[in-house]
């Protein structure tokens, strides 16, 4: 008689390492706008019995081909790893929302269980966060481990619209990756908040943020409930020397912290002395330590060396230490730091000596960032860098629309202005460099369906007159249909909660496909 070997089955039944069958379209380069655009895509899920993965990275999806795509994998509850990075170039950000809420209703149906989520190198802004929300407020994303957010223009806005959709439903993540989004002090404290209830994470990486001591401090709270936290990279923020003291007081509870790259972070010489400190009264058994160009004096650097250096085991752990663009003192200096480094070492002089690293006040330089805090912030990064005109020309209009659209219910003359002046809109955002995007955003704000960056916006006009003049402006054949898409998208998501949903309702052209 046969005999089952009950270990072994469970054993294979739970074996992660069992994801060999999937769907992998990267780097195709393929412009997807349709449903036949993206057959393809379609035909090789459909013919997948056990789609473990998709990785869609390197080609572009428009709001058809996504729809397409997400009623194929309606049929697939056992995906677990999702790669949709670079997958949105060339589109509209307007585009952007629609395609990436239709991909996540799609999982959603199927009764998905994602472990991996990878959305980097997609520009999308806060919007897109709101396009995501529900995908992550979902039981798709109840066992998500990873969750790869990279170069994805969030601002403060989508940092906090992020932390609201984390925080909705327990999470456990173990790998946090979310750099280049200038998220400051506000996105930053949000997601720390988040972050402290997860008590999982392993890896957090925010680097290129415009994080401050405030904002890392917040973090610096959170790590501390995250006692696995193995690999931590703030890169190209400005800790400073504060900030640096605040992380130092929480290092003796990361015994497992094997990796940290504050590189580009001014933590000068006072910053460098307390996490030196740290790590030798902790005896941290780190093996990569990156505090390249802080402006550390060649003192500090010695400390820094001595303290990763003072287990006996440190030549063997240790693979990289880098203190590259600091100041190291003469030859001799850098030969003893080289010696007990070994193969570790980077090293090289700063642009200036030691002694202009060590004299005069440590906080030269080192701002709370309180002067960036008030200001607008949740563009993606194309966006931050469009000169001013353009956004004022496109508000200006916008704000004259509802203006007049908000008076229309009252004077027939207000209703025919406001049709009139809906086409010159749109003609004259047409002309500006980034356009979708300011419309976008500035009508969005306007109707109320996100909030302003600027804590001084008012809305000073009736939305309900508002709404049923967009709701006879979308129906003309030259209004955009990106832009078309995308209102529907926010005014369907915001629906039970507007002040205006009686009349919205009135007008199912506003929030019905």
């Amino acid at each position: 008689m046969a005999t089952f070997d009950f270990n072994s089955i469970n054993s294979a039944l739970t074996d992660t390492s069992r994801l060999e069958t999937g769907v992998d379209f990267s780097g195709k380069s393929l412009k997807l706008d349709t449903e036949k655009d993206a057959q393809p895509i379609i035909d090789a899920i459909n013919a997948c019995p056990d789609l473990q993965y998709l990785t869609l990275t390197g080609n572009t999806l428009g709001v058809a081909a996504a729809q397409a795509i997400a009623k194929a994998l309606e049929h697939h509850p056992e995906l677990k790893i999702a790669r949709f990075s670079d997958m949105f170039t060339g589109r509209m950000k307007t585009e952007i929302p629609p395609a990436l809420s239709a991909l996540g209703e799609g999982m959603i149906t199927a009764g998905a269980r994602l472990s991996v989520l990878e959305l980097s190198d997609n520009a999308f802004g806060p919007i897109g966060v709101q396009g995501l929300a529900k995908l992550l407020q979902s039981d798709v994303c109840s066992q998500l481990q990873e969750l790869r957010l990279n170069n994805n223009g969030l601002g403060i806005t989508g940092g906090r619209l992020l932390a609201e959709a984390l925080s909705a439903s327990p999470r456990k993540l173990k790998v946090f990756i979310a750099g280049r989004n200038r998220l400051e002090n506000d996105g930053a404290t949000a997601l720390a908040r988040v972050f402290q209830g997860m008590g999982t994470l392993e890896e957090i990486a925010m680097p290129q943020n415009g994080i401050y001591h405030k904002g890392v401090s917040a973090l610096s709270e959170a790590f501390k409930h995250n006692p696995n936290l193995s690999c931590l990279n703030l890169n190209d923020n400005t800790i400073g020397s504060k900030g640096a003291e605040a992380i130092a007081t929480v290092l003796p509870g990361l015994k497992k912290l094997k990796s940290i790259n504050f590189g580009d972070c001014l933590l000068k010489s006072k910053g460098a002395k307390a996490l030196a400190k740290a790590f030798k009264d902790n005896s941290l058994l780190l093996e990569s330590v990156d505090l390249s160009h802080n402006e550390i004096g060649r003192e500090a650097c010695i400390e820094v060396v001595d303290a990763v250096t003072a287990l006996p085991d440190s030549t063997d752990r240790l693979s990289r230490v880098v203190l590259a663009g600091n100041s190291l003192g003469d030859s001799t200096n850098k030969k003893t730091m080289k010696d007990k480094l070994g193969s570790s070492a980077e090293l090289s002089d700063g642009e200036g000596s030691d002694e202009e690293y060590v004299s005069g006040s440590e906080s030269d330089g080192e701002s709370d960032g309180s002067d960036d805090e008030n200001t607008e912030d949740s563009a993606p990064e194309d966006a931050q860098h469009v000169i001013k005109d353009p956004s004022d020309l496109i508000t200006a209009y916008v704000e004259a629309t509802f203006s007049v659209s908000g008076l229309s219910d009252e004077s027939q003359l207000a209703h025919q202005v406001a049709l009139d002046l809906y086409p010159i809109m749109l003609k004259r955002a047409g002309q500006q460099h980034a356009s979708a995007w300011l419309l976008a955003n500035t009508m969005l704000r306007g109707l109320g369906l996100i909030k302003s960056e600027n804590k001084q916006y008012r809305i000073r006009w009736k939305t309900s007159g508002c709404y049923r003049m967009l709701a006879i402006a979308v129906t003309s054949p030259t209004f955009p249909i990106p832009l078309k898409d995308t209102l529907k998208f926010f005014i369907a998501s915001r629906l039970t909660s507007l002040a205006d949903r009686t009349i919205v309702e009135q007008h199912p052209q506003l929030y019905l496909s």
